[in-house]
This record gives structure tokens, sequence and C-alpha cells, in this order.
């Protein structure tokens, strides 16, 4: 796995923070604050916030603080379509590549998530889920491909699906059929698996949400 600079550390910090709701949509993201937060200067907290403003996890990155890019429902059916399509090419291509190391690092966190779930810790649960795809994704070694993806992935709402009612539980047992696909190394398998927790979580949404 590559070396990741600076501001790419922080960005990754940044784009976890706004997926588990950390930093709520429509918040500010005050470079000052940030960079006393996590122990850095300003600098790559700026450029971590232009990165993640191409992206569009967050919107006007000026002096004055990004905003955290807000939800809009009507993009997400075709943004649905978008992951299930991308997400499975990198997926696949993380399966020949994916070591022993790798997949205990899955376990591990999959032992996490569970653990989550019975505390019903939605935020943890939903730091998590990141940590396991982003894990995968990264192994497939497709850089561009996982571009695309975190960009539809700044438009999708994980903040609003994990709050609904068993959700957390329900993508806790999604990911232990992802996790023994790639173990067994099944691409069908493995396939549906990841087709069925992202259409799922989505559905789930779609049928509860309310302007």
């Amino acid at each position: 796995m590559r070396h990741q600079t600076k501001e790419e550390r922080v960005a990754d910090y940044l784009r976890e923070g706004i997926i588990s709701g950390r930093f709520p949509r429509g918040s500010k993201l005050k470079q000052a604050e940030l960079a006393e937060k996590i122990g850095t200067s300003i600098t790559p907290v700026r450029e971590a916030i232009k990165l993640l403003e191409a992206e569009g996890f967050v919107l006007g990155s000026s002096h004055r603080g990004a905003v955290v890019a807000p939800f809009d429902i009507h993009a997400t059916e075709e943004i649905v379509d978008l992951r299930m399509m991308l997400e499975s090419k990198l997926v696949l291509a993380a399966l020949a590549r994916l070591t022993p190391q790798h997949l205990e690092e899955l376990r591990e966190l999959q032992r996490q998530i569970e653990e989550a779930a019975k505390k019903d810790d939605r935020e943890a649960v939903r730091v998590i889920n990141y940590r396991f795809h982003e894990l995968i994704y990264m192994a497939a070694e497709l850089p561009q491909t996982l571009r695309f993806v975190r960009i539809l992935w700044a438009r999708y709402p994980f903040d609003l699906i994990n709050r609904l009612d068993n959700r957390i539980e329900r993508a806790s047992i999604e990911h232990r059929e992802m996790l023994s696909a790639l173990i067994v190394r099944d691409e069908a398998a493995l396939l549906v698996a990841l087709r069925m927790h992202i259409r799922a979580g989505w559905d789930e949404f779609k049928a509860s949400y309310t302007d």
C-alpha cells in the first residue's frame, strides 16, 4: 500500500468523520480548530479540505471555513446504481490482492462492528463500516476508481441510514456475508453480498424518508 502524505491522512480522517456523522451535514470545518484537534499545522488541514471539496464532501473551502455538504435525496437513486457498479469493480480487483494480513484486519473490524452494534453505538458502526470498505477498496489498487467512489460517498446519506431502527444490526450481518465470501474467494457470493448491502440500506431509508 502506497505511503500517504500528511494532507491525505488528514483528508481520510475528515472523510471518515463526515461519513460517520461526527461532522454533521451543514456544519463548519474550521481549519485552526481541526489542526489543533488533530495535532498538525494548518497547511495539511487546508490542503485536505481542498481534496474533500474536489470530491464533494465539503463546500466553500476558504479561510472562513468549509461547510459539510448537505444531502440531496433526488440524486441518490443514480448514486446507488453507480456505487454498485464501481464498488463491484473494486471488490473483485481486491479479491485477488487481499493478503492474510488484510483478512485478519477485516475479521477484527467485523468483531468490532458486531460489538458496537450490540451496544447500539451508531457512530462507531459508521466509522467501522467506512474502515471495512476502505481497507478492501485500497487493496484493489485502482486509485481512480476509488476516487470516483469517494465522490459518490460524499453524496450518500450514510449518517441518516444508520439512524434507522435496527439498521446497524442488519449492516453487521451484511458485512459478515461479505467477509465470508472474501475468505473463501467466492466472486459470485461476494458480488451478491456487496450489492445487497448497498441496496438494502438505501431501500430502507427511502421507505422511511419524508421531506
